[in-house]
């Protein structure tokens, strides 16, 4: 499933998320897995996620960020 990392854009469904791609190749892999309820919304700050609860709740999962094509694959950003 494509989530939109803006912030803005709710999630439309149940999600279980383990990591997230970016479109230039790199992804962040979650340290624990996490659920998505409907209407959650999702952002990076300082390369940070961040996930919106719809309860106005903040969460700021940890996790490590590493590159999914290329020469340099699965290095830290």
């Amino acid at each position: 499933m494509r989530l939109v990392a803006d912030g803005a854009t709710p999630t439309s469904r149940l999600v279980l998320v383990k990591d997230l791609e970016t479109d230039d190749g790199y992804a962040f892999g979650l340290a624990n897995p996490l659920f998505l309820a409907i209407g959650d919304r999702i952002a990076f700050e300082s390369d940070k996620l961040v996930v919106l609860r719809v309860s106005g709740e903040r969460l700021w999962p940890t996790g490590d960020w590493s590159t999914r094509c290329g020469p340099r694959s699965l290095r830290r950003r």
